[in-house]
């Protein structure tokens, strides 16, 4: 197993600087070039690995040092690169920027340093010139550890520009590494909660990424990227490739052993999830089937157990209220006992109702949308036992949404988060384990095999 992937870090100065853009058009780029790519994300991030696996043919997957645990980020990103000729990395938010409270956690720079890889920044130019100098200085220079090997410059308003901001950043000691001129084709619709997922856009979200792929070939030197992520050398020494493993269970031989069918949602409104999930499924010993809330009446064929991730079940409210056989098929699953994990938008689904529209009534609350944005990491710990872990389970999650469930929680609670307030929240009842907390499961692979298990069992 090779531990020297070629990669490269894209980062940025701030949000909205057009790492997206860059990372998404490079990554397509190297593929159109013939190179097998590598799609990766920092932080918690649903939406951006969609437009990464459009540009790659490959899964995009997370890299986050504060779900999983810094000592994860290199396995988990050795798992996903297995196989292929480079890695790009898209950072989130500013470079430095990382989990509230917690120093470098979580940030850009600090993956970009567990992974020993070169840093790409992306800037910005639109209002500057000689200033681009003073800040690309300011952020190679902050933290010795990371390498910024190059900048971007994005943004470009013509050839003169282009002239300035080049001329000043000689003397800074970054090399320009490409330079974008502003492109509208090339942007992506935006929303509540950021970005409109690939799922949704369709052949449009294929266009934007030959766009994006377009304009990067054009304004950026591929050779020298590609030359500077071949520069990266070997990831830390002690650095194992992660697999889908999870965790024995002692059980009788008697015990028959099967493979439950484990549904998945999936489609337009259910676009959260880590791929990794469905990997730990599997390895548990279940049958990963997906099925599409918005079309399908029916749950697969001898369904077991019910995963229902995030998305954006608020955009399709009307839609999901509309089929109601697969309503009620989900309550009656869910009353039969079997097990249900649903996070976020899985947890509205599971409400009576969504913005006055009728869901699937297993849990006894209602859900709407506010103009209140809820995000942050949080820790958690679980109150009591569920189908996905043991009272005192600790693990931590990640809140992303602009709805309000009432109540918030159940009578069997289904974690207690500490920050931003002491609180407990979600709801634990038969095999129903529904919370607005999306968790990675890589971090406690224990809980897939639990799962699993009790879709056996139930």
């Amino acid at each position: 197993m090779t531990t020297s992937v070629p990669r490269l870090v894209i980062a940025a100065p701030s949000s909205g600087s057009g790492k997206t853009t860059v990372a998404t058009g490079l990554m397509a780029a190297f593929t159109a070039r013939g190179l097998a790519v590598s799609p990766h994300k920092v932080g918690p991030d649903y939406i951006d690995p969609g437009y990464h696996a459009l540009a790659t043919g490959r899964v995009g997957r997370n890299l986050d040092a504060y779900l999983c645990g810094p000592e994860l980020v290199a396995p988990l990103f050795l798992h996903g690169a297995r196989g292929c000729d480079i890695a790009v990395v898209e950072g989130v938010m500013g470079l430095y920027d990382g989990a509230a409270g917690e120093g470098e956690l979580a940030s850009t720079a600090h993956v970009a340093k567990l992974l020993r890889a070169p840093v790409v920044l992306v800037v910005d130019a639109s209002s500057q010139s000689r200033s681009v100098a003073a800040l690309v200085h300011g952020f190679a220079s902050w933290d010795p550890e990371v390498r910024v090997g190059g900048v971007i410059l994005n943004k470009v308003a013509s050839d003169r520009h282009e002239e300035l901001l080049r001329d000043a950043l000689d003397s800074a000691g970054v090399p320009v590494l490409g330079a974008l001129r502003r492109a509208e084709q090339v942007s992506t619709p935006s929303r509540h909660l950021g970005l409109v997922p690939v799922a949704e856009r369709g052949a449009a979200a294929a266009g934007a990424v030959a766009a994006m792929a377009a304009q990067v070939a054009h304004g950026c030197d591929l050779a020298a990227l590609e030359g500077l992520a071949r520069s990266a050398g070997a990831l830390p020494g002690g650095s194992a490739l992660w697999t889908p493993v999870c965790p024995p269970v002692h059980r009788k031989p008697s015990v028959e052993r099967r493979a439950p069918v484990v549904a998945v949602a999936g489609g337009s409104a259910f676009t959260f999830s880590y791929a990794e999930h469905a990997e730990l499924l599997t390895a548990a010993g279940a049958e990963v089937v997906t099925f599409d809330p918005l079309r399908d009446e029916r749950l697969p064929d001898g369904t077991a157990g019910l995963v229902i991730g995030g998305g954006f079940p608020e955009v399709y409210a009307a839609e999901l209220s509309a089929n109601e056989p697969l309503r009620k098929a989900v309550a009656e699953l869910a009353l039969s006992g079997a097990p249900v994990a649903a996070e976020c938008a899985g947890l509205l689904y599971l409400c009576k109702e969504l913005d006055g529209r009728p869901m699937c009534g297993v849990l006894d609350a209602t859900a709407r949308m506010t103009e209140r944005l809820t995000l942050g990491y949080r820790d958690a710990v679980a109150v009591g036992d569920s189908v996905l872990a043991v009272a005192g389970t600790r693990m931590r999650g990640h809140e992303f949404h602009r709805t309000v469930v009432e109540p918030g929680a159940g009578a069997a609670p289904a974690w207690g988060v500490r920050a931003p307030v002491r609180r407990v929240e979600g709801f634990v009842q038969q095999g129903v384990h529904a919370s607005y907390l999306h968790t990675h499961w890589a971090s406690e692979p224990g809980v897939a095999r639990r799962f699993v298990e009790r879709c056996r069992t139930s």
